[in-house]
């Protein structure tokens, strides 16, 4: 990741860091739970499970997992330290180990963990490949990578109004919730523009995944994918 990429995105995060919980509360209509139930249901985990979160943010997809998997060793991982810094006052903030982290060159050995999840990560990354080859490396073989992102809408019907949606409300709600509605823009932009679920499906499996899979939910405009290193 250039440095001015990455600065640009750790400083949009830091800026909505605090707001940031609530946002997709009222951005998904309170959706973005039950996404995070399904993605840990497809990660097959258990409490003898060794997990990563990568763009961990807050810990709300790490929270989810101690909830149902109370001995479970979670690493949250990020590169957005103010992301952070809030999960760790949440009431389940020390239950989970954080680490600063890029998700292009993880700190971690090879062959380490159960399982890999991520949220919202590889719209944010400029090399989704490299993010993939090195969550591959890090699984253990029989080790799954589950992730939730956004997908472009592609219903010919709904996608007038779906692409309304995130490019005036979107930006509208960030400005009356967080007082950043050019983050919002950014995200939301980061939404239109990002691959189509078949296609963020084959770099899964370009990078070495088998047993591929995916479901799209909210209308088509956001997906869990999942994959296994065999």
């Amino acid at each position: 990741m250039a440095a001015d990429d990455k600065s640009h995105v750790q400083t949009m995060f830091g800026r909505i860091a605090r707001r940031y919980d609530l946002m997709n509360r009222v951005m998904t209509f309170g959706a973005d739970r039950s996404w995070r139930k399904f993605l840990v249901k497809k990660a097959q985990l258990n409490n003898h499970s060794r997990v990563l979160d990568i763009a961990a943010g807050t810990g709300d997809i790490a929270f989810e997992i101690r909830r149902q998997y109370p001995q479970a060793q979670i690493i949250a991982a990020d590169f957005a330290l103010p992301m952070m810094q809030v999960g760790q006052t949440r009431r389940q903030g020390s239950s989970v180990a954080w680490l600063g982290a890029n998700a292009l060159t993880l700190p971690l050995p090879d062959n380490d963990f159960d399982a890999v999840v991520s949220g919202f990560l590889f719209r944010n990354v400029p090399d989704i490949d490299q993010a993939l080859r090195e969550q591959y490396r890090i699984l253990k073989v029989g080790g799954r990578i589950v992730t939730l992102d956004t997908t472009p809408p592609t219903n010919p019907i709904l996608k007038p109004f779906i692409t309304l949606y995130f490019k005036l409300v979107v930006p509208l709600l960030g400005r009356i919730i967080t007082g950043e509605p050019s983050a919002y823009r950014y995200l939301s932009g980061s939404t239109l523009n990002f691959k189509t679920a078949e296609e963020l499906a084959e770099k899964m499996r370009a990078a070495g995944f088998k047993s591929v899979g995916y479901k799209k939910m909210m209308l088509g405009t956001v997906a869990v994918h999942w994959g296994i290193k065999e």
